[in-house]
């Protein structure tokens, strides 16, 4: 594991990547989703992909990347794209895992990857639309600061920048720049995913002009299951080489 740091908008970001075959010639982008860590990219993708060098991150305010700013899914993309910059890594190929599947698409590496990526917006149960309702009342009212009355347990112990983060990317509509992608998309998806549901994949099926779609038994987290297949679907092949 290593650590690096980079300048984004006056601001430090030291983040820690961790290099696999470190001596092949191609490389391969492994980005985590919400709440995630490299660790578990390098769990699904280790033993596969054996003629790539391998890269995986941990995005600023997730595994040991600390950060106290609030940021967005551009900023995101930025970061990384100045961290892969400084590694000398080219976007060849980029796996993006939820969140990571829209820092992956702004990347727009030649292929992109996506395993049951946000980006869609699904249509939010009554019981949620109403605690936003009285969440956004409280804050009016000057008690934002219970928030943490309002947060599922995705947020519990989360720090208030990232939060805040959480709030800037969770509802994002991706949709216009999926349909702009210009290069290869791989979508893979799980079948039984409730996080991010198959109807999502489907839409962003349905968005990117060159792509191919894979609905796979499993959760949000099927990749830990198919990781072979997903790398002999890609294969070195369809992968060009420049």
């Amino acid at each position: 594991m290593a650590q690096k740091e980079i300048i984004y908008q006056g601001s430090p970001y030291a983040l820690s990547y961790e290099i696999l075959h470190p001596q092949a010639e191609k490389a391969i982008v492994f980005l985590h989703g919400w709440g995630s860590n490299k660790a578990v990219m390098k769990q699904a993708f280790g033993r596969v992909f054996e003629e790539y060098r391998h890269i995986y991150i941990d995005m600023p305010g997730f595994g040991n990347s600390p950060t106290d700013q609030i940021l967005t899914t551009a900023d995101y993309a930025a970061i990384i794209g100045l961290l892969l910059d400084a590694l000398g890594v080219e976007k060849r190929v980029i796996i993006g895992h939820s969140f990571g599947g829209k820092v992956a698409t702004l990347l727009k590496p030649k292929n992109l990857v996506l395993l049951s990526s946000a980006g869609i917006v699904p249509p939010k149960p009554f019981a949620v639309r109403f605690k936003i309702r009285l969440f956004k009342l409280f804050k009016k009212i000057g008690l934002g600061s219970l928030y943490r009355l309002f947060a599922t347990k995705d947020v519990e112990g989360m720090p208030q920048n990232m939060y805040e983060t959480l709030k800037n990317v969770v509802d994002e509509d991706f949709s216009a720049i999926f349909a702009g992608f210009p290069n290869q998309a791989h979508i893979f998806w799980g079948e039984a995913d409730r996080a991010t549901p198959l109807l999502s994949g489907k839409t962003i099926a349905g968005l990117i002009p060159n792509n191919s779609f894979y609905p796979l038994a499993g959760d949000h987290y099927f990749f830990l299951e198919h990781a072979r297949f997903i790398a002999d679907t890609i294969g070195s092949k369809s992968v060009p080489e420049a």
